[in-house]
């Protein structure tokens, strides 16, 4: 089973900070996973947004880039300063 991590408002969104659970055979890379979890989530494009940064077993990653099954995956939003 995948691991995710859900920071600031997309853990709202979800409803949940840190969820296991099986990736389908479809997602193979993180544009899939965004579309699969934006569904799954009802998020309303929130999670597909580029603002929205990915987190691969702790490094951050340019996108697209491959998932696995037991990876954790961090979901993290812009971050305001000031």
């Amino acid at each position: 089973m995948a691991h995710f991590l859900f920071f600031g408002k997309l853990a709202d969104i979800t409803g949940a900070m840190s969820v296991e659970q099986p990736l389908p055979d479809t997602v193979t890379d993180t544009s899939t996973l965004r579309s699969w979890l934006d569904e799954t989530y009802q998020a309303s494009g929130a999670l597909l947004e580029t603002t929205v940064r990915l987190a691969i077993n702790s490094e951050i990653v340019a996108e697209p880039a491959p998932v696995r099954e037991h990876d954790e995956i961090a979901l993290m939003p812009p971050v305001g300063g000031g």
